[in-house]
């Protein structure tokens, strides 16, 4: 766990302590910046970089600005912390490629709890998942159709090995949030069924494997 290397980006000193100090606990490295400009320049300086916990409202360079330079280069996980919780606000970090999405205050516990979801699904080693000419290495986070890379952000390439490893099975969307977002999610079912749309169009004729069950939720076969 010592060489999971975190990100924290805020401009708030007690805030990035605070962070820090929990995640030291549970045997993180963690790498500090003030604003989005240290951020970037931390980022690839350090390389390697696990996970970003990154402060929306910042000088110099903001964190929507961060992550559009960030996801130019990595599809490292994000999770973006706001004092705002406008529904907007999320729409566009999750359309941008934000993982998590937490506004403040926040329990740092909570945080932590995500903080250990997204790093058990994104650091783990895993053999290949393969259905209908769908080839998900996970190790190596990539995703093959019939041979050719297909590009997918962190959270539609957890939704799709979700699917395909229940295939077959008929998944609520409440199942799907809990196992994929990895924690209850209060929202509505919007942000599930904007990932599968985006997730159907990437993958082309394959994207009919994922069926919808009106009033429930979605079943992978093929």
């Amino acid at each position: 766990m010592d060489e999971v290397r975190i990100l924290v980006v805020d401009d708030e000193a007690r805030m990035r302590k605070l962070v820090c100090d929990f995640l030291q606990k549970r045997g993180y490295m963690t790498f500090e910046a003030e604003d989005g400009e240290k951020a970037i320049e931390i980022f690839f300086d350090k390389k390697n970089i696990n996970l970003v916990i990154l402060d929306v409202m910042m000088p110099r360079m903001d964190g929507w600005a961060v992550c559009k330079e960030i996801r130019q280069y990595s599809k490292v996980p994000i999770i973006m912390l706001t004092a705002k919780s406008e529904e907007r606000d999320e729409l566009l970090g999750f359309k941008l490629g934000v993982d998590e999405y937490i506004s403040k205050p926040f329990s740092p516990k909570i945080l932590m709890a995500r903080v250990d979801a997204i790093l058990r699904r994104t650091t783990s080693v895993e053999s290949s998942l393969e259905a209908g000419g769908i080839v998900i290495d996970k190790t190596a986070h990539q995703v093959t159709i019939d041979g050719n890379p297909v590009e997918l952000s962190v959270k539609e390439f957890e939704l799709l090995s979700y699917f395909v490893t229940n295939r077959g099975v008929a998944l609520s969307r409440e199942k799907i949030l809990n196992n994929v977002w990895n924690y209850d999610y209060f929202g509505d079912a919007r942000t599930i069924d904007t990932h599968v749309k985006k997730l159907r169009s990437k993958l082309g004729e394959k994207g009919d494997y994922i069926k919808t069950i009106w009033g429930m939720g979605y079943k992978f076969e093929y």
